[in-house]
């Protein structure tokens, strides 16, 4: 259990020496690690140190002062699921009082800022080192435009003391959240047997060294060169980190087409990938981003999959920049970050609709013929129909960075969002569509040209394999989809498209490899180190760490001494991956999953007990261990520990699920239908959850009441084969013949070359049988 900093007002000499304390330590951290801080960039590079000031950037995380906090604390209230809340000063210091850990209601200190602009957020140090953002936050947006209030970042939700995205949870961890972005060289220093942290930074915001490294080696090699002797290109001498001089970039507008394009040596990631370190949606694997210019050798990025991007690539969820800009055309042309953005203020170069004409021509594109739309003040602007935004954190809009064109006829077809709707929202979508294909009967096909595909594999037609194998084997596309197809492709393995996920192996773009090791995963594990066993000394660890993990499972008598070697080097590094995490209980539930492959049982089970302590009420933790025991045969212990899982997680489908599977083991059907009764009504949406509860209704002689289960769960998954087939099946037991074959046609309608269902449709009695 978390404890709070307690009532600080009680111990001030204490918190400003442990302060003091604090700094001193930081800063000696600072000099042995080469960091010098922003202040001595600032001696040689006092322009760009300038812009940086009140920058996003610089203003990041600051320290709670009366010149950096934004909100009203002057004993603001706000109710939210009925525990009302006051912001309030003492001493100078800035409180909140709200229900803390335990849902106890108490006083605790805002230590720091988060952030300035739509939003601010407040953080509140605990005991143990956990720094924790508070769910309520400040809209710092005028109040004219419904900004200056106290708001919840969660408003459709019911979150109480004990949830993880209560403000006290492990979702709202500082330490492991935000911190790594928001400072410079963060250090989180989780000591996993105390179970605290003792992180720290060396500089509280996102200063110079952040993103070009550690100075201390740059000042050394400038130092050491004659004064007369500088060049322009020594600017980055002993930088860890090189970032290409603007000046080495050379654009040229091509007069027929209105659009400039590069003469240059060609594209440099090294930009991108600082910019992805923070602006993407990944996980941290490692430390040291800022000393090593590799992206993959920190994190594991997302790929487009469902629930964070639309089946398009349009973001979806809070994914932010990266995973959408690198589907652009923009990118593939070789345009970067900073081609539009200062690079130290964070500003758009130019204002409005002139920073797309750094590349497009007014002449051809500021037109009622490009646009479609009067030439007037209130014209939309470019990014209104190329990079329509989307809403995160109630009051935080941000634009989709894919840069594309909009297709009404899309959302039609696959149900993705559309700028022309967005902006035309008072009219229906046949409007937009009609409207569309009036002003651009020529328009062109997206370059974004995945929809299909991603949209077939989430809706699990059997004709999304060969879809997938196209953008998986097109290189013109971008790295990303051809990534996720490959990832997706797992669901739909066959010898024909095993032979795309072989190739992708080899592919070189590290993207593509990381994801053809996961689609490795329905292949026996008998076979996948002669296919895979060479990206265990893959250069970039993202890649080389999954490579281990997909390994584990290869019996080392199969092996060379040498393979054995690299195999355990690989699995260290997976390891590694995982323990730099370890204040998490994913982290070690991953463990004890390579663990349990590796075929050290007990240390699976060490690992899987270590996650449900650091999170009791972590369902997946459960569920592994239980998997466990299920396969060391010990049944009785595995009801009881789902049975335990549903007592600290009682609204988890899956728990319910498992525990009513292992009833049905232990023959207890009444009991386990309950169970799998629940798990469906928490997870209506799961279509294996529905399947598994109708086979044990029928199963226990209650065929209607599986068949109603089975027709609710076929219309939320109407291409659902398994549904269809389990439909077909039971219809026939019951002798309804017609409605049987009415079934198994629909599922033929959606796989004709599917065996199973051939065969069943021909035990059927023909066509006006009586029944």
């Amino acid at each position: 259990m978390n404890h709070p900093a307690g009532n600080a007002g009680s111990r001030p000499v204490l918190l400003w020496l442990l302060v003091f304390m604090f700094f001193a330590h930081s800063a000696s951290l600072t000099a042995a690690d080469g960091f010098v801080g922003s202040a001595t960039c600032a001696d040689c590079h006092q322009a760009e140190f300038e812009a940086w000031q009140g920058s996003h950037h610089d203003l990041a995380m600051q320290h709670a002062s009366a010149a950096t906090v934004l909100g009203d604390f002057d004993n603001a209230e706000i109710t939210v699921g009925g525990v009302t809340t006051r912001f309030f000063r003492r001493d100078g210091r800035f409180f909140v009082h709200t229900d803390g850990p335990g849902g106890v209601m108490a006083d605790f200190e805002i230590a720091y800022t988060f952030g300035v602009y739509p939003l601010q957020q407040y953080l509140v140090p605990f005991d143990d080192g956990r720094v924790q953002a508070l769910g309520l936050a400040w809209d710092s947006r005028p109040a004219e435009a419904g900004g200056q209030r106290w708001f919840h970042l969660y408003p459709d939700q019911e979150i109480s003391h004990g949830d993880e995205l209560h403000w006290t949870g492990r979702q709202q961890n500082w330490n492991y959240q935000c911190a790594d972005c928001h400072s410079t060289h963060f250090v989180k220093a989780y000591d996993a047997e105390a179970d605290r942290f003792d992180s720290h930074w060396s500089e509280l915001n996102v200063a110079c060294e952040a993103c070009h490294g550690p100075g201390q080696a740059h000042i050394d090699a400038v130092a050491a060169t004659d004064a007369g002797a500088l060049r322009s290109e020594d600017v980055e001498q002993g930088l860890s980190i090189l970032l290409p001089a603007r000046g080495g970039k050379s654009w040229q507008m091509n007069a027929n087409t209105g659009i400039a394009y590069r003469v240059d040596a060609g594209q440099d990631s090294s930009e991108l990938e600082v910019c992805a370190v923070c602006h993407s949606r990944r996980g941290t694997i490692a430390a040291g981003a800022q000393s090593d210019p590799h992206f993959l050798n920190q994190h594991m990025p997302a790929f487009l999959t469902e629930g964070l991007y639309f089946s398009d690539g349009q973001i979806d969820d809070e994914v932010y920049v990266w995973g959408s800009f690198v589907q652009s055309k923009m990118h593939r042309a070789g345009v970067v970050c900073s081609d539009c953005h200062e690079p130290h203020s964070l500003a758009l170069k130019y204002e409005g609709d002139a920073v797309c004409s750094q590349c497009h021509l007014p002449a051809k594109y500021a037109l009622t013929a490009h646009h479609g739309h009067p030439q007037a003040a209130e014209s939309p602007a470019c990014v209104d129909c190329h990079m329509p935004e989307r809403t995160y954190m109630v009051v935080d809009p941000r634009r989709d960075h894919s840069i594309r064109i909009p297709h009404p006829k899309l959302t039609q077809r696959f149900g993705v969002p559309n700028a022309c709707s967005q902006c035309h929202s008072e009219q229906d979508l046949d409007w937009a569509i009609a409207a569309y294909d009036d002003l651009f009967p020529q328009a062109a096909q997206p370059y974004q040209s995945w929809t299909s595909a991603f949209s077939q594999a989430r809706a699990g037609l059997p004709q999304a394999e060969v879809s997938l194998m196209s953008v998986a084997n097109n290189k013109a596309l971008p790295e990303l989809a051809r990534a996720t197809a490959v990832v997706e492709l797992a669901g739909f393995l066959s010898p024909v498209s095993g032979e795309v996920v072989q190739a992708a192996l080899h592919d070189e773009s590290a993207l593509v490899r990381l994801a053809a090791l996961r689609a490795l995963e329905p292949v026996p594990a008998e076979h996948r180190f002669a296919l895979a066993g060479h990206l265990l000394g893959d250069p970039l660890l993202a890649v080389r760490a999954e490579a281990g993990r997909v390994l584990a499972s290869t019996a080392p008598a199969a092996l060379s001494p040498l393979d054995q070697q690299r195999l355990s080097a690989a699995l260290a590094d997976y390891e590694s991956t995982q323990r730099y995490n370890a204040d998490r209980p994913e982290s070690w539930m991953n463990l004890g999953n390579v663990h349990a492959r590796t075929g050290d049982m007990q240390r699976a089970e060490d690992d899987y007990l270590r996650a449900i302590e650091l999170a009791p009420d972590f369902d997946a933790g459960y569920l592994n261990l239980a998997d466990l025991y299920r396969h060391q045969g010990r049944e009785i212990e595995v009801i009881s520990v789902l049975q335990d899982g549903l007592d600290q997680a009682a609204g988890s489908a899956a728990l319910h699920h498992a525990h009513g599977l292992a009833l049905v083991r232990a023959g207890d059907q009444a009991t386990a239908l309950e169970s799998l009764a629940r798990a469906v009504d928490l997870a209506p949406g799961s279509a294996r959850y529905a399947y598994v509860y109708a086979v044990g209704l029928n199963s226990a002689g209650r065929a209607p009441e599986a068949l109603a289960v089975l027709s609710d769960a076929h219309q939320r998954h109407p291409v659902d084969l398994q549904l269809l087939q389990l439909l077909a099946m039971i219809e026939r037991d019951r002798g309804q013949f017609d409605e049987a074959r009415r079934w198994v046609q629909r599922a033929l309608e959606i796989n004709p070359a599917d065996p199973g269902l051939r065969q069943l449709l021909q035990s059927l009695p023909p066509a006006g049988t009586p029944q």
